[in-house]
């Protein structure tokens, strides 16, 4: 099935009236930031997300993934428009496609040991099918009417040098492309690809200089590495004003070095001062909850899923951080 012309317009048309909306209610606040979470860390009922987002946290945002057990960028034209339907029944508007584009294995180099050989988040491409997953994003932005698509840069290598040129080439390359729509291409510091760190992102980002090439910032995938300080010491590095959207969960780190997750606020991550930071240096996109964390419990007696309850537990966290750092949000 597909969606008719008059279709798509009705759905782009309702979700450009929502984001007047969105924007009405974000303003009577005093949230600098587009409050937002990934929806299926609350549930892969899109339309259960939703209400949670909205009506439990009391969003104008959300930031779209995967649904019914599909990665976004597989959704089909009558998914998409059921989609288009329960954004407008909430009154949420979408701050990005959370694309799986460029988290593949790079051809050429040795297997990378950190990419797993699984779906990731129900995306099972390979290289050749990128500018496929490209251009299926760019056809979900228009019809989710966000201006942001989310990108990686391969699965880490041992070695990256011998090809770090080739990458950025090949970013370059997707970067255009989405210029000739008018869309943002995020990467995302993601500590199981080549651009991982906070040092590592503004490396990039220098190598990079495409004006709607921008950072999504994870303070979270940078405290992965021994000896980085997301806060204040990597944000210190990084090219402030091309951060286009941020990722938000803490960490903590165990005696034996290695890391886990936690609820925000609840790990060693300063989101105080980095809201702070944020508002300082006038960025104003996004700030959404990645919750990953896996503790929360449940009421008892519910179905509610322990992926769901450790997204509110985070989310009440992250709202208290917010708080603490001066926004009602």
């Amino acid at each position: 099935m597909s969606i008719t012309r008059r279709e798509f317009v009705y759905g782009a048309g309702a979700a450009a009236a929502l984001a007047v909306g969105a924007r009405t209610a974000q303003s009577a606040s005093t949230c600098p930031f587009r409050l937002s979470v990934i929806n299926d860390e609350i549930s892969q009922d899109f339309d259960h997300a939703c209400s949670v987002a909205a009506n439990d946290f009391g969003l104008h945002w959300i930031e779209i993934r995967g649904m019914w057990g599909k990665n976004a960028t597989d959704l089909k034209d009558d998914e998409i428009a059921r989609a288009q339907k329960i954004l407008a029944k909430y009154k949420l508007r979408v701050t990005d496609i959370a694309s799986p584009l460029f988290k593949v294995h790079w051809p050429g180099a040795p297997m990378s040991k950190v990419g797993p050989h699984r779906d990731e988040f129900h995306a099972s491409f390979d290289f050749k099918q990128q500018d496929t997953v490209l251009d299926r994003s760019i056809e979900l932005c228009k019809a989710f009417q966000t201006d942001r698509i989310r990108c990686f840069d391969f699965w880490r290598l041992e070695d990256p040098k011998p090809y770090r040129a080739a990458i950025n080439d090949k970013l370059r390359e997707a970067a255009r492309t989405c210029a000739k729509h008018n869309l943002i291409l995020l990467l995302e510091n993601e500590m199981a690809c080549n651009t991982g760190s906070g040092k590592e992102a503004a490396e990039t980002m220098a190598a990079i200089t495409e004006p709607n090439f921008m950072l999504n910032w994870d303070p979270g995938n940078s405290a992965t590495f021994p000896g980085d300080t997301p806060y204040p010491d990597d944000y210190n590095l990084l090219p402030v004003h091309r951060i286009g959207h941020c990722h938000c969960k803490d960490t903590i780190r165990k005696p034996d070095g290695k890391f886990a997750w936690a609820p925000v606020g609840g790990g060693m991550i300063d989101w105080v001062g980095q809201f702070r930071a944020f508002k300082r240096d006038g960025y104003h996109y996004a700030v959404s909850l990645e919750t990953h964390w896996h503790g929360g419990v449940p009421p008892a007696g519910s179905t509610m899923s322990v992926s769901e309850a450790s997204t509110r537990a985070s989310m009440k966290g992250l709202k208290e951080t917010l708080a603490k750092a001066g926004f009602s949000c």
